[in-house]
């Protein structure tokens, strides 16, 4: 059964951080039709002025934050004492689960084009313990296509297996398409799944679809996308629906009113961090 559309978000220019420009596209308006994706904010600037002030230290719980850089680069430091950059073509995957203190900083270039998907956590996981994983370059299969390729940024794309969380599965793939290629995805038919139209016009299951959409599919087996008379870059996220509520403040997301009222409490009182902090 070949997916449709059900939904197309372009989202609303913001400044977040420290002045950070970007556009949001998901957020709370879209939790229950999106579920499990929770946010997720584009970026694509070449004025450094835009996004070099960062993201300066601030918490999250309940949730994995998944920054994926077309170009650019972003440099992580958290309270477990990791410190890492990631760059062109590369992703940075945050487990917050029970809690983490985390900075962005994003260091000038030519262009800073990329995005960051909040992942909604399951209510039993979301106490897990706090995790960074770096996908780099090399850990990246890139799969040849007829008029393109396909870059498996995490999860299984025709038995080929890339980096996999641990508690909500997600296939993830950045897919290059020539012009007026055509690719079509098979894809667990009751999953969520969404394509953001990165660079360039698109044609989603037969619907022209503008840059930097996010475009819901309905349920079913197989979608197709293509490119129209330039090249594409489109990026595709696939992942089980939670079906389970979510309360959701600033960075915080937990799965009952009281648990968010003690995340914020936590804060407070200066026990928000459940593992050793290594700074």
């Amino acid at each position: 059964m070949e997916r449709r559309i059900k939904q197309q978000v372009q989202g609303s220019p913001a400044i977040d951080g420290a002045g950070v420009h970007l556009v949001r596209v998901l957020g709370h308006h879209t939790v229950e039709e999106y579920d499990p994706f929770l946010m997720l904010d584009s970026f694509d600037s070449r004025r450094p002025e835009d996004y070099t002030a960062g993201f300066p230290l601030h918490p999250h719980r309940g949730i994995e934050t998944i920054s994926f850089l077309s170009s650019g680069s972003m440099t992580h430091r958290d309270s477990l004492g990791n410190e890492d950059t990631v760059s062109d073509g590369e992703v940075q995957w945050m487990t917050a689960g029970s809690g983490i203190m985390h900075e962005e900083k994003l260091p000038a270039g030519p262009r800073m084009l990329g995005l960051q998907l909040w992942l909604n956590m399951p209510a039993k996981d979301k106490m897990a313990k706090p995790n960074y994983h770096a996908i780099k370059r090399e850990d990246v299969q890139e799969i040849p296509i007829e008029g393109g390729k396909l870059r498996l940024l995490a999860g299984e794309y025709e038995g080929r297996e890339g980096y996999r969380g641990h508690y909500q599965p997600l296939d993830y793939y950045d897919i290059l398409l020539d012009a007026g290629a055509s690719i079509t995805l098979n894809v667990p038919i009751d999953n969520s799944a969404f394509v953001f139209t990165l660079l360039g016009d698109a044609v989603v299951a037969g619907t022209s679809v503008r840059e930097k959409t996010a475009v819901l599919t309905t349920p079913g087996d197989t979608l197709t996308l293509s490119a129209g008379n330039a090249p594409v870059e489109l990026v595709f996220a696939s992942s089980r629906r939670l079906d389970e509520p979510a309360y959701w403040r600033g960075p915080i997301v937990m799965s009952t009113q009281e648990d968010l009222n003690q995340a914020f409490e936590d804060l407070r009182e200066g026990t928000f961090l459940k593992e050793e902090v290594a700074y």
